[in-house]
C-alpha cells in the first residue's frame, strides 16, 4: 500500500471517522437507554455492543491510516 494519501482520500476516510464516531455514539446512546428501561431481549443488547466493537475496530484502522507512520 502506498503510504502517501492524496488529499481527496484522506478527506474520505476523515470523512468516514466521522461518520462512524457518530454511529458509535448512537449505539452507545441505545444501548444505555435500552438498559435503563430494564427487562430487555440481552440477545439485543449483545448484538449492539458487537456492532458497537466492529465499528470501534473500523475506526482504529482508518484512524491508523490518516496518521503517519513514524519510524524511530
Amino acid at each position: 500500500m502506498d503510504d502517501k494519501l492524496s488529499e481527496a482520500e484522506r478527506a474520505a476516510i476523515q470523512a468516514e471517522v466521522e461518520r462512524l464516531r457518530l454511529e458509535h455514539r448512537d449505539l452507545e446512546a441505545a444501548i444505555d437507554a435500552l438498559l435503563a428501561v430494564g427487562g430487555v431481549d440481552q440477545l439485543q443488547i449483545q448484538r449492539l455492543k458487537k456492532r458497537k466493537l466492529q465499528l470501534r475496530d473500523k475506526l482504529v484502522h482508518l484512524e491508523d491510516q490518516l496518521t503517519p507512520d513514524i519510524i524511530a
